[in-house]
């Protein structure tokens, strides 16, 4: 199963309400401008900052 369609396009980064974008290989939201990527854990993304990772240098890179 995959996250569903219509929630990925009413979901924003939690902290600067900018665009998402699902990486669906890593199961991860990516905030490009926060430099951010939430994991999407059982089809649910968990919008937490503290459960999010930061973006490697080359990730920032790589859109």
């Amino acid at each position: 199963m995959a996250v569903d369609g219509k929630l990925l396009s009413i979901l924003v980064c939690p902290l600067c309400h900018g665009d998402l974008t699902y990486k669906k290989e890593e199961e991860e939201l990516i905030c490009f401008a926060d430099g951010l990527a939430f994991p999407v854990r059982d089809d649910i993304p968990v919008m937490l900052e503290a459960e999010a990772r930061q973006l490697t240098a080359e990730e920032k890179v790589d859109r």
